[in-house]
């Protein structure tokens, strides 16, 4: 079973091993000055994890395994984008006048509190859309006057809002006021220098996940990746663990040897299912599912 270690938003990430010893230190990957020591927890079956912690560093060594890929998720762990697809599938449900309840003057809107539950329980964009008609009733739209009743019309629908939304959040990424999480660039170059694989293998469109990438990282560290995976690369979204073990063959390492980093529980899922020790340093979005699983998390 993978190891896992939950961090606070503001734990830190850098990579060094030895030849009997592999570390993983891990430079700041966060956006707040408070230092939470109590959001620490690990769980494997391999040797015990020795854990030393300061203010400037997190370290965890395991002598049964060994480090050779850093793998990020995007969307959480990259960039904090989740009030973005909020937003853009919001603009999209107002283009297309998206309404599941036929005496609504208003089209569909998903409040905060709902998407950051929403967005914690599906992975992908299609499926939270289906599963969310599913549940509340097909919609009427400018795309179909009366509700979709078969499978390819339901799926048309979904198609074209989910487009239009991808074109909506790539504008916004575009307009120049998306940064990066402190730490993430560091930690890309940290590990580069230190002879690791680095890959991103994230459930989002590919399309929305390069644009992204090409802004926020840049394009010498896009190009410069060992693997790049978007959900269209793969059938099954996370917790699924596809993505995750068609980058472990690519990458052309075992899963064991592979550090996931993530901030959602599906992505903990989908890494540990796939094998991989798992990194969760959450965001303010998923800051409640972490404290389900460590009770202790502030």
């Amino acid at each position: 079973m993978a190891s896992t270690v939950i961090l606070s938003q503001t734990a830190t990430l850098s990579s060094s091993s030895s030849s009997t010893t592999t570390t993983a230190k891990f430079s700041s990957l966060t956006h707040s000055p408070i230092f939470h020591t109590n959001a620490l927890r690990f769980k494997s079956n391999k040797k015990p994890l020795s854990l030393s912690l300061t203010r400037k560093a997190l370290r965890v060594s395991a002598s049964s395994q060994s480090l050779q890929a850093l793998i990020f998720d995007c969307d959480g762990v990259i960039i904090e984008s989740e009030h973005l697809h909020r937003q853009a599938y919001n603009d999209a449900f107002s283009h297309f006048n998206v309404r599941c309840d036929p005496s609504s003057q208003q089209s569909l809107n998903w409040d905060p509190e709902f998407y950051d539950v929403l967005q914690n329980q599906i992975g992908g964009g299609k499926p939270k859309m289906r599963w969310y008609f599913k549940e509340h009733g097909w919609p009427s739209s400018t795309i179909f006057d009366n509700p979709p009743v078969t499978d390819d019309d339901q799926a048309k629908l979904i198609d074209l809002i989910q487009d239009w939304k991808t074109e909506r959040y790539q504008q916004i990424i575009k307009s120049g006021t998306v940064e990066p999480r402190p730490g993430v660039l560091r930690l890309m170059d940290e590990a580069k220098a230190a002879g690791k694989k680095v890959a991103v293998c994230s459930a989002a469109t590919k399309s929305s996940v390069i644009l992204c990438l090409e802004n926020l990282i840049g394009m010498e560290r896009f190009e410069g990746l060992d693997c790049f995976l978007a959900g269209d690369d793969v059938k099954q979204k996370k917790p699924d663990p596809s993505i995750y073990v068609t980058a472990a063959k690519r990458l052309g390492i075992s899963e064991k040897d592979c550090l996931v980093v993530e901030d959602s529980v599906i992505g903990l899922q989908a890494a540990t299912r796939a094998g991989m020790a798992c990194v969760i340093t959450y965001t303010s979005s998923t800051a409640e599912q972490v404290r389900i699983i460590d009770p202790c998390s502030t």
